[in-house]
C-alpha cells in the first residue's frame, strides 16, 4: 500500500512516535530532508523515510551515526 504523506500527517507520526518535533513546515517528497528538533535542543535534518524506517529519530549527538562496514 502507497501511503501518501503530508506535512500534517508527518507532524503526527513525529509527536506520537518520537521526543522530536517538526520544524519544517512543507512537504515535497521522500528524498526531501526535513528539519526536526532533538529533546536535547539541537536542530537536524533527516529524510523522513530514514526517520520512520531507520528508526533515525534523534540527533547526532543523542543518537550517533552507526559506523560504516
Amino acid at each position: 500500500m502507497n501511503k501518501r504523506w503530508t506535512i500534517g500527517k508527518i507532524k503526527e507520526f513525529v509527536e506520537s512516535n518520537s521526543e522530536s518535533k517538526l520544524l519544517t513546515t512543507e512537504y515535497h517528497g521522500f528524498s526531501q530532508k526535513l528539519l526536526f528538533k532533538c529533546a536535547c535542543g539541537n536542530n537536524f535534518e533527516k529524510a523522513f523515510k530514514k526517520f520512520k524506517d531507520n528508526n533515525q529519530r534523534k540527533c547526532d549527538v543523542c543518537q550517533p551515526p552507526k559506523a560504516s562496514r
